[in-house]
Formats: structure tokens, C-alpha cells, sequence
């Protein structure tokens, strides 16, 4: 009998393949990253076909670390980045361009045209979203619009749309010998294009933004049976869940009921809070998204607040300025001052997300002196990850009217011990890490197990989920008050910056 389940955990920075034994630690794992292509100020894009051949030498590389066979695998479930936007010709499965990033801003004029011909929130009573250059739709549009061939191809029914999760399971299930066309409901509400009443793909909406229906894959639960791998080292195992990280980080969590939360620090920092059968509209700069949807059971949904640059900034410091040779060493260089020296870094490089939602800020570093010196400017960069953050706890404690009385934490910058406290510090409240960190390929892994019977409900993984460590507030009220009204001082100065 199969003893362990596969998580394909597709990420903005790296593709990793995790097998879990049931409970929920991890027996084996591989990691590669793939190149970040920035053509122009504000692009983003990634090689949707080098994220194949990487997914492919992860998943056999970490088969191969435990002489796992195919038939060790119960199910595997897919986890990825959210609104990355692929299109690739069906027949030959090339792609037709480079996939542009969810952080890409070269639609920010598109965005405008929309806004000034309707308003920011013109699509958001149906999809819950703000009209920005953060979701799938408009990156649609512009492969459509510019690249040579794509309409044509795209009218012809030649072309299919996808982001990560629908590209790698278009291609685990045979590819150009038909292969799997499908999303789930998650990332499907993150196009802009699904209706969040109908779970479908909104006609009106389809014909405002000028994208063919024909395009676009079929939208399923997060957790079923979808079909089998095809390629060798995984034939045969059963694809049986499809998440957006986010919502896979929420799922691990085990947060399934209303009002539970946790936040992501990875690339940007993502906070979502379940809010049961009901679509809660946002009034506060949040969007309303799909938590997750088991088979035919009713979908759960959430709140979400999206922040674009958090660990981001990190490997900013490390490639760009060279200040740190690996990410790891931040945490080091910051703990060399007492605090940030009154520096404060937004880092709005993709414009501000929530709650503010401005696509023509860019990022700041204020309060500089001569005093200031790299300790002060790496201790900032930690800072804004858990300013940012506050920011959006205090806007979904104003949607939902519930407070949080503690705070679920994962990702990569959970390791970070000076980030966490500080974390509790701006916060008031107790902050927690799981004793299992990687609860966005948990979460798929724990989704495609229900769907294949190796669970046999939620309260099973409930079981699962213990605290590691616990971050208690520290920090006086007045001194909290202080730091935080000079953050939004911050941000505030950068509003604006890029000419409409």
C-alpha cells in the first residue's frame, strides 16, 4: 500500500517536488531554481519550458533520494505561483513567449484605460479583485496584443492559456498527446475572469478584455482525482490536487474554519483568512478570493491581503547590491545594530498591492543619515516585511470584524528569529511558526490525499498541525505607535512616483 503523497510545489524563485510520509513530514525533497528575466524596468518574466525540465529533474531527483518507485505514491497534489500567465501552442507545446510574472508591470497603461473607463473596482463585485497589474487577465491580453501570431493562434483554438499549475499538469499528463487542460478554482480566481457566484468563466468579462473562451481551461475542485502522470519516474500516480500557493499555505495550515489566518513570507507576503460558504466583500483594500473547494462539497472562501515584496527584498540586496552573499546572512548583518536607525525601506518595485492598490508607486528608502550604514539598511529590509503586514491584519480585522488574537506564520523567512519577534513587536499579538514550515506543499499534499481516501477527513490533519515556536510581543504601546507612524510617513512618500 502507497505511503506517502507528492507535492509539486512550483514557485516564483525555485520548483521543488516534497514526498510526505501521513504525517506530514517530509521523507524526501529537490529543489532547483530558475532564472529571472528582467527585459525592462518593471518586467518580469520567467522560461515556462526551463520550469518544465526543472520539475521534471526535482521530481526524479527526490524519487531517487529515497529508491521510491511510482507505486509508493498515493497521489500527487500541485501547488504554484498565482497569476504567472503562460500560452503555449497545443500542438507542439512550445510556449509563445517567456511567462510574464505576477509582479510584471508592463500593463499599467491597460490598467489605466480600464480605470479611466469605469472605475478601479469595475470587475471586483464579480471577482473580487481591483483592477491591477497583479492578475492573469491583462497579461493575456498584452501576449495577445504583442506577441507575433498569439490572436491568431489563440482564434484558431491553436493557443491554450495557463498559469503554472495548468502548464505543468498540461504537461505531466502527456502534453501534445493530450494532455490535461485544466485549472482549479483557486487559481482560476485570480485571473479576473472567473465569476466568484458561478465559479465559472464570466462572458462579460471575457469580451471586455477582448480573450477568447476557447483559450482557457476548464475550472475543477482543488482536491480530485484529475487523471495520471505520464512521465516515467512518477507513471501512473494519480494527479489528485491543484492549489495557488497561498491557498495551499492555508489548507496546511488546517485553517478551515471561519475567522482562522495565517500569513506567508516567501517572495511577497500573503495573508488569508478562511471566511466559511460566504464571499465576505472587501471595504478596506483586500481582495476576496476562494480558499479552496473539496470535490462537490461547497466552496470555502477568504479574504486575502497581498503584499508584492518581502523576501523578494532579500535576494534583492543579495543579487542586485551585493551587500549579502545568501539570503541567510540577513538576518546576521541586521542583529550588528540596536534597530534600523530611523531607516525605513518601502519596497513598492511593483507598485503598491494591498491595501492601497497603487500600481504608480516605487520603492523608497527614507530617513537616511550618515549615521545610517548596512546593519540599519538590512534591519529596514526585515522591518518592512512586518510593517507591510500589520498593515493588512489591520484591514481584515476591519472587513471581518474579528481580531486576531495570534498569528500563523510560514515560508521561507519564518526561519528569520529577528523578522518573527519583530513580527510580534508591530504586531501586539503572539506569533507562531508550525513545527512542519513548508505548509504550501503541504497543503497540496494534504488535498490530494483526501482525494484519493489517504485521509479520511479534515480533523485528521487538524491532528497534525503543532506549534514549534511562539513569538510573544515585546515592545511597549508608545514605542509600537511611534514606529509605525513613521512607516506610513514612509509609504506615503512613495505614491506617485511613475507619470500617468
Amino acid at each position: 500500500m502507497a505511503a506517502y503523497l507528492g507535492a509539486l510545489d512550483q514557485g516564483t524563485t525555485s520548483t521543488r517536488f516534497i514526498i510526505f510520509d501521513r504525517a506530514g513530514r517530509i521523507v524526501a525533497q529537490a529543489q532547483e531554481e530558475h532564472e529571472q528575466i528582467y527585459p525592462s524596468p518593471g518586467w518580469v518574466e520567467h522560461d515556462p519550458e526551463e520550469i518544465w525540465r526543472r520539475t521534471q529533474a526535482v521530481i526524479r531527483q527526490a524519487m531517487n533520494e529515497k529508491i521510491l518507485q511510482p507505486a509508493d505514491l498515493a497521489a500527487i497534489g500541485i501547488t504554484n505561483q498565482r497569476e504567472t500567465t503562460v500560452l503555449w501552442n497545443k500542438t507542439t507545446g512550445r510556449a509563445l513567449c517567456n511567462a510574464i510574472v505576477w509582479q510584471d508591470t508592463r500593463v499599467q497603461g491597460m490598467v489605466a484605460e480600464f480605470v479611466n473607463n469605469g472605475g478601479i473596482d469595475r470587475f471586483r463585485e464579480k471577482t473580487g479583485l481591483p483592477l491591477s497589474t497583479y492578475f492573469s487577465a491583462l497579461k493575456i491580453r498584452w501576449i495577445l496584443e504583442n506577441v507575433r501570431g498569439a490572436r491568431e493562434q489563440a482564434e484558431a483554438g491553436e493557443a491554450l492559456f495557463g498559469t503554472m499549475d495548468t502548464y505543468l499538469l498540461w504537461q505531466l499528463t502527456g502534453g501534445t498527446r493530450e494532455g490535461l487542460h485544466l485549472t482549479d478554482v483557486t487559481n482560476a480566481s485570480r485571473t479576473q475572469l472567473m465569476n466568484l457566484a458561478t465559479l465559472d468563466w464570466d462572458e462579460e468579462i471575457l469580451a471586455a478584455f477582448r480573450i477568447p473562451k476557447q483559450i482557457l481551461p476548464r475550472i475543477t475542485s482543488s482536491s480530485e482525482i484529475y487523471g495520471e502522470a505520464r512521465i516515467k519516474v512518477i507513471a501512473g500516480v494519480k494527479i489528485a490536487a491543484v492549489l495557488g500557493d497561498q491557498h495551499a499555505a492555508l489548507f496546511g495550515q488546517t485553517c478551515f474554519r471561519p475567522g482562522e489566518a495565517k500569513n506567508t513570507y516567501g517572495t511577497g507576503c500573503f495573508l488569508l483568512m478562511n471566511t466559511g460558504e460566504r464571499a465576505v466583500p472587501s471595504s478596506w483594500g483586500l481582495l476576496t478570493t476562494l480558499g479552496y473547494k473539496l470535490g462537490a462539497k461547497a466552496a470555502v472562501y477568504a479574504l486575502e491581503g497581498s503584499v508584492a515584496i518581502t523576501g523578494a527584498l532579500v535576494q534583492w540586496m543579495r543579487d542586485n547590491l551585493g551587500i549579502i552573499r545568501n539570503s541567510g546572512e540577513i538576518e546576521a548583518l541586521a542583529r550588528t545594530v540596536r534597530d534600523s536607525g530611523g531607516v525605513y525601506f518601502v519596497p513598492a518595485f511593483s507598485g503598491l498591492y494591498a491595501p492601497y492598490w497603487k500600481s504608480d508607486a516605487r520603492g523608497v528608502i527614507a530617513g537616511l543619515t550618515r549615521f545610517a550604514n548596512k546593519g540599519h539598511l538590512a534591519r529596514a529590509v526585515l522591518e518592512a516585511t512586518a510593517f507591510q503586514t500589520r498593515e493588512v491584519v489591520e484591514a481584515m480585522e476591519k472587513d471581518s470584524k474579528i481580531s486576531l488574537s495570534s498569528l500563523r506564520t510560514d515560508g521561507g523567512m519564518v526561519v528569520n528569529e529577528l523578522l518573527m519577534q519583530f513580527q510580534a513587536d508591530i504586531l501586539g499579538i503572539p506569533v507562531q511558526r508550525p513545527v512542519i514550515k513548508e505548509t504550501t506543499a503541504l497543503g497540496a499534499a494534504y488535498a490530494a490525499g483526501l482525494a484519493v481516501g489517504f485521509y479520511k477527513g479534515l480533523e485528521e490533519l487538524r491532528d497534525n498541525w503543532s506549534v514549534d515556536a511562539t513569538w510573544e510581543p515585546q515592545m511597549e504601546e508608545g514605542q509600537r505607535a511611534d514606529l509605525y507612524r513613521q512607516w506610513k510617513k514612509a509609504v506615503t512618500r512613495s505614491f506617485a512616483w511613475v507619470d500617468a
